[in-house]
């Protein structure tokens, strides 16, 4: 046997979930179980990932980059 638990939401917050109804008759349990399995990264960024990132941000604010402009014109494409 299952627990239930009734929530108060606003009538917008149900409005929302209604057009997030993937058929009719889903329930909202079904809705909201989707949507928290969507909030979850199945696959997290590994260690290698995250480093290469933040060197990347890093050379951002250093100016250390190619605009389109710039790459396209390198590749011959303008």
């Amino acid at each position: 046997m299952s627990a239930v638990t009734t929530i108060k939401i606003d009538p917008e917050l149900k409005d929302s979930l209604d057009k997030l109804k993937l058929f009719p008759r889903e329930t909202y349990n079904e809705v909201v179980s989707r949507l928290v399995n969507m909030a979850y990264d199945q696959e997290p960024l590994s260690d290698e990932t995250i480093s290469r990132i933040e060197e990347a941000l890093a050379d951002l604010k250093r100016g250390k980059y190619y605009t389109q402009e710039e790459v396209e014109a390198e590749l011959g494409l303008l």
